[in-house]
């Protein structure tokens, strides 16, 4: 599998310093051990991180067969971006690889922050988009890998 870093940190290069002081006011520096489940695929999305160190994997429940491993993050990743809108549900799983370090963020916090300042909200949002867009094109890669027509079914 491909991977792939998608840095959150230049798509958010149009936020003001202001604006970039406003979301790491809300940051708080977390770490997780290798192995650690970040979170599970339809539980509760109330937080997302920037990754600081480490790689963590997004994994796709697929009935009937093993998780699908979609893509690999690492340093200046986003992980998490279902907090954005209701259900508010994780669309994936997430697994470190590696030990990570991370900064977390309150999903309701910068949801308030973005609706305050909707000059933060719209670069904010738009940077977030910009991610989801990547992360379905790559999760339907993936999947047609390995189900499609000439996969095996079976993760490589």
């Amino acid at each position: 599998m491909t991977t792939r870093l998608m840095t959150m940190a230049g798509r958010l290069d149009a936020l003001t310093d202001e604006h970039r002081d406003k979301l790491m006011a809300l940051a708080e520096e977390v770490d997780f051990p290798a192995g650690t489940r970040i979170f599970e695929e339809r539980g509760k999305a109330d937080r997302f991180w920037f990754l600081r160190d480490g790689e963590v994997a997004l994994q796709l429940h697929v009935p009937g067969r093993p998780a699908a491993a979609i893509e690999t993050l690492g340093q200046g990743s986003l992980l998490g971006w279902s907090w954005l809108f209701p259900p508010r549900r994780w669309h994936m799983s997430a697994k470190a690889l590696s030990d990570v370090r991370a900064w977390e963020f309150d999903a309701a916090a910068v949801r308030r922050l973005c609706e305050e300042d909707p000059a933060f909200g719209y670069v904010f949002v738009l940077a977030c988009a910009e991610v989801i867009g990547h992360r379905l094109e790559d999760a339907r890669t993936r999947l047609l890998d390995l189900y499609g027509p000439h996969g095996s079914g079976l993760p490589h």
